[in-house]
């Protein structure tokens, strides 16, 4: 019990429910492991009396928590914000709050204490001053938020007994922009959609071509692409953009090298080589195209390199160089930190636990950095590299506007990072040492999941005033018209998994949602962005409606959307929630044609991924996509009846665009009848995953220019113009 109170106080749970009525007990081990990893030491009973001590001491003494949450605009709310369940394991009530939480404060009005105080103002000793020193540099006294400006500022309580608090007060909106008006736009793995001008693999020059023709053919509002976070350096790299070596920058293997102003004027004696370079670009690009290869990143990669290298051999005219030295002023140690990874592990590899000992911490690094010219040299040439991609991802947002679409593009967060990559180096001391990210067992994975990728510690982001968290914020919404957050329930809570463990002997550890969802409601909100959560599968109570208070909307999936607490029938469209994004698939589901024909089962099977009998398995699909079918038909979707795929695909959109969903969105496989998922979950080397160019039902790949003049696409497009853009914006909607 004396190990149970002392995680709860750390935010750790030590029980968890897989499902209703279910509650399985966490380890001791694990959850020794995992409070180790948050530095606090209970190896022995003598070592958790003194860490519950320490702990509840800290608490006694604090006068304000670490985080002070105020919401613009928004009475006082009387309860906790969050997600509205207390996990089991927990501290009781009166415990405290765990380290590193926030408390919320709303606006002086409704739901104020007798005193008058805010609520994350009770209980302060009377006389205790507060005084918060602005972004700005302002001091101001008290946390009324009506006379403090949105931000991220400091704060000072001082009671008149002696006791000193300081901590981060974040000021923010209430809410999120939404879209003024419903929406359709496309979902697309970039990486997957190559055009005549492509290197091997699809690049921001054709994100910006796709844009630029969904918007102006078609008024498709958005299209939303897969994180295009820069991936671990070094050959052969990991092609899930899922799993990068950092969250903050993009990669420049998504760059068309042809559109960067200097490469016009490479110097007439390297222009021989640059063209044998490009003969080689163009040999690949025809290998995927149409020798059937997979998208080779790597090779991708190299010819880039070796022609972005001539490239940078040019000198910047005089505007140029002064753009380029305002981004890196802006970007500051950030990016400086990211460009020594990269120029290391040139020459160290990748695995920088590996690396000379001073150079496995950035500020030793530095140092070296200083003292070799040839690496101050790369140094330099990877903040090229993140300017020159930075531009074109500008260059495809501002096409996106100008084709007249509502949002924009939409950018991907992924939920972590490689443990061997950029961020966790640079960035060691908010890292849980020893710990990884995953899942734990539930109906659908029985022996849990293991993602690889290490957690954030929620006492360290507090710590640092959250500002690893906030500068990844800014950075992906720069040039974002809304950012989709991948596994968002990661805002309130992560499973983490000690180092040689099972994934099913994890532990769910709480970050300080109020804190988390404050930080993102603001950037959004300087931004102009909208925010989607990834909220499928296991979903702890209260998640969603926390999110959709603060604008974020959901995810929603055709064949998840079931009236799963009654008969399990599917739910019709007027029953759908409008606060989200609806689709009929994701990149780690089948494609609509996939599922509805079976061939995921069979696939699935092929692979020995099959938990149970083939033909048991196909008769269960067949009932759901029947099921499925017919309602299709009864609700006058399916006019020309089952059996025809190309008008099925199109019955499950005219489907979608009849839910209230402020965001429908059509999955570009989908447009042309391919048959194949991007990824297969519980694979590695089974499947191409990442690797598949969109193709057609024949398996041959569609370049862009092909898919532009696809009748199938047209016609689903102007579906959804048709039937999504005739509908008025759900009741609230904010203007992006």
């Amino acid at each position: 019990m004396t190990l149970a109170r002392l995680a709860a106080l750390h935010g750790v749970a030590t029980e968890y429910a897989p499902s209703e009525g279910v509650t399985v007990t966490v380890p001791d081990a694990t959850v020794v492991a995992v409070l180790r990893a948050l530095d606090v030491d209970a190896s022995t009973p003598e070592a958790v009396a003194a860490a519950l001590d320490a702990a509840e001491r800290a608490g006694r003494e604090r006068l304000l928590p670490p985080t002070v949450v105020l919401w613009r605009d928004e009475p006082a709310d009387t309860t906790e914000a969050g997600t509205g369940a207390r996990e089991t394991g927990e501290a009781p009530e009166g415990a405290g709050t765990p380290r590193g939480a926030s408390r919320s404060a709303g606006t002086p009005g409704a739901g104020e204490a007798p005193e008058g105080r805010p609520r994350a103002l009770r209980g302060l000793p009377p006389g205790t001053r507060l005084t918060v020193t602005t972004e700005d540099g302002r001091t101001v006294t008290g946390l009324d938020p009506r006379g403090l400006p949105l931000g991220v500022h400091r704060f000072a309580a001082d009671a008149p007994d002696g006791r000193r608090s300081t901590g981060t007060l974040i000021v923010a909106p209430a809410r999120v922009p939404t879209p003024g008006r419903r929406v359709f736009g496309l979902l697309v793995q970039l990486y997957s959609l190559l055009s005549g001008r492509s290197w091997g693999m699809g690049d921001l020059g054709d994100l910006r071509e796709l844009a630029d023709w969904a918007g102006r053919t078609h008024g498709a509002g958005f299209v939303q692409v897969n994180p295009l976070h820069v991936a671990v350096p070094g050959a052969p790299t990991d092609p899930s953009p899922y799993r990068p070596s950092s969250r903050r920058f993009p990669d420049p293997v998504h760059l068309r090298v042809e559109d960067v102003p200097e490469y016009a004027h490479v110097d007439p004696a390297r222009r021989e080589e640059l063209d044998r370079i490009l003969a080689d670009a163009a040999e690949q690009r025809e290998r995927v195209l149409g020798k059937g290869a997979l998208i080779d990143r790597d090779a991708v990669w190299d010819a880039k390199r070796r022609a972005l290298e001539l490239v940078h051999t040019v000198e910047l005219a005089p505007g140029r160089r002064a753009a380029y030295r305002d981004f890196l002023a802006e970007r500051g140690q950030a990016l400086e930190d990211h460009a020594t990874y990269q120029a290391l592990a040139e020459r160290h590899g990748h695995q920088w636990r590996r690396w000379p000992e001073p150079l496995r911490e950035p500020r030793g690094a530095e140092a070296a950095v200083r003292a070799d010219a040839e690496l101050a040299a790369r140094v330099d040439f990877h903040c090229r590299l993140a300017w020159l991609t930075d531009r074109q991802l500008a260059d495809a947002a501002r096409a996106a506007r100008e084709a007249g679409m509502a949002v924009g593009i939409v950018h991907d967060l992924a939920v972590g990072v490689h443990p061997d990559g950029s961020d966790a180096w640079a960035q060691q001391h908010v890292f849980a040492a020893g710990m990884s990210v995953g899942a734990p067992p539930d109906a659908f994975n029985a022996r849990g999941q293991d993602w690889g990728l290490p957690p954030w510690r929620p006492d360290a982001l507090a710590a640092a005033g959250y500002a690893p968290y906030r500068g990844l914020l800014r950075e992906l919404l720069r040039h974002a018209g809304a950012l989709r957050i991948d596994h968002v329930m990661g805002l309130f809570r992560l499973w983490w998994v000690p180092e040689g463990e099972e994934p099913t002997r994890g532990a769910y550890v709480r970050y300080d949602s109020e804190a988390m969802l404050a930080l993102l409601v603001l950037e959004a909100h300087r931004a102009g962005a909208a925010v989607v959560g990834e909220d499928l599968g296991t979903v702890e109570p209260g998640v969603r409606e926390a999110l959709a208070r603060r604008g974020v909307l959901g995810t929603s999936v055709l064949w998840f959307e079931r009236d799963w607490a009654g008969t399990g029938r599917p739910l019709s469209p007027g029953e759908w929630r409008a606060d989200c994004v609806a689709t009929a698939t994701t990149h780690d589901l089948p494609s609509t044609a996939a599922r509805l024909s079976g061939d995921h089962v069979t696939l699935r099977h092929r692979l020995g991924l099959l938990t149970g009998d083939l033909e048991r398995e196909r008769s269960r699909d067949t009932a759901e996509t029947t099921e499925w079918l017919g309602l299709l038909q009864r609700l006058g979707f399916l006019p020309e009846g089952p059996g025809d795929e190309a008008a099925e695909v199109r019955a499950v959109h005219r489907f979608l665009a009849a839910t209230p969903a402020r965001m429908v969105g059509m999955w570009l496989p989908d447009a042309v009848g391919d048959r194949r998922p991007q990824n297969l979950p519980g694979t590695w080397d089974q499947y191409p995953n990442w690797r598949l160019p969109v193709a057609g039902p024949d398996g041959q790949p569609v370049t862009l220019e092909e898919l532009a003049a696809s009748p199938r696409a047209h016609d689903l497009l102007r579906l959804l113009a048709e039937r999504v853009g005739a509908r008025t914006a759900p009741p609230g909607a904010r203007a992006v």
